[in-house]
């Protein structure tokens, strides 16, 4: 079902279709925020049962939270980290993951009612209805892959596989970022193709690649806790390059599992994007390509520099939660301004 009124009709319609995909970005983004700060106070295995359709009510009475909290009782966050925590402790952990879990009910809601509102007014030109159906099963596919997550923490070890905790904020990433991409190709923000600009479009293709890459080696440097490891900078201990990188049989192990190296790859994947972002945003500036483009560079330089800031600060304050959890949204907030340099940079003729 799509749109065949009068053109003006569907410019108007894709604007307003496009600025709900970033109203349901923007939510996204508060998400993984959310999801930062539940990790950063130890509250994702504070909610020992998964109910995705009455789950919405949290405990009322205190009969309730005591039931609630003798769930808890039984796994081994409590048993071995735990233990003496006192009814009122366990309830300021529940509600960020009982709020984490909300939230996300929400965005089903925000995104679900919209489309329902545009697909029945057929505003919705032709070619995006599969794309928006789509996100949202990736969305309800995202709730499985949380409660995944949660449950290798219930088990023997009390702290979620650095795997399905890598792999639950990828798969947020790219949600977030096939939105934007779809949102921002309804804006029109793309420019003319040029020779030269096609150059820049793959460079600003890998940028963004990159950025994603970043965004999972800190994923594996919060599941392994390996940001505590070495508070120091520039150095890691007494040395640029540490002991013991590397140290695992087999040796390719230990970029998911050795925290020293997890460490370092985040480190040396921050000096190399560093050097890129900044090389790129020159040769944009230098070229003198006017309006969005420009804007989105200027833009990009102000984030990276915003994110280097709070990498360091988060490592040599022991990881605060505060800035860490403004280093996981300056990550966020970097991809996105790549994202939208590169949608300005894609041919005009690219489908949305």
């Amino acid at each position: 079902m799509h749109n065949t009124s009068h053109p003006n009709d569907k410019y108007l319609y894709n604007q307003q279709i496009a600025l709900w995909l970033i109203l349901c970005a923007g939510v996204i983004f508060a998400m993984i925020l959310l999801g930062g700060v539940t990790r950063l106070t130890h509250s994702g295995l504070s909610m020992v049962e998964w109910k995705p359709l009455i789950g919405i009510i949290p405990p009322l009475t205190d009969m309730e939270w005591q039931t609630t909290f003798e769930k808890y009782q039984q796994f081994p966050e409590y048993q071995k980290v735990n233990h003496g925590m006192s009814v009122g402790e366990f309830k300021s952990i529940f509600m960020f993951e009982y709020l984490h879990r909300v939230l996300g009910r929400l965005i089903g809601v925000i995104f679900l009612l919209p489309f329902l509102f545009f697909y029945f007014t057929k505003r919705i030109q032709s070619g995006l209805t599969p794309k928006l159906m789509v996100m949202f099963v990736l969305g309800g596919l995202q709730g499985l892959l949380g409660w995944y997550m949660v449950k290798s923490g219930l088990v023997d070890n009390p702290r979620v596989s650095q795997y399905r905790l890598t792999a639950h904020l990828g798969a947020a990433v790219v949600i977030y970022a096939y939105i934007l991409w779809v949102a921002f190709g309804l804006l029109s923000v793309n420019s003319s193709s040029s020779s030269n600009e096609r150059g820049l479009k793959r460079f600003a293709y890998t940028l963004s690649g990159l950025l994603f890459l970043m965004i999972l080696s800190g994923g594996l440097v919060a599941g392994t806790r390996a940001g505590f490891a070495y508070p120091t900078f520039p150095l890691m201990g007494d040395s640029f390059i540490p002991p013991g990188l590397f140290n695992t049989d087999p040796a390719w192990l230990a970029i998911f599992e050795d925290i020293t190296t997890i460490q370092f790859n985040h480190r040396i994947f921050a000096y190399v994007l560093f050097a890129l972002i900044l090389s790129f945003s020159f040769k944009i500036l230098r070229s003198g390509i006017p309006g969005k483009l420009r804007t989105g560079t200027h833009c990009l330089i102000a984030l990276l520099l915003t994110q280097v800031t709070l990498g360091i600060s988060t490592l040599l304050l022991h990881v605060p939660v505060t800035l860490a959890a403004a280093h996981q949204g300056g990550a966020i907030a970097l991809f996105t301004a790549s994202l939208f340099v590169s949608r300005c940079l894609s041919d005009k003729d690219a489908t949305n």
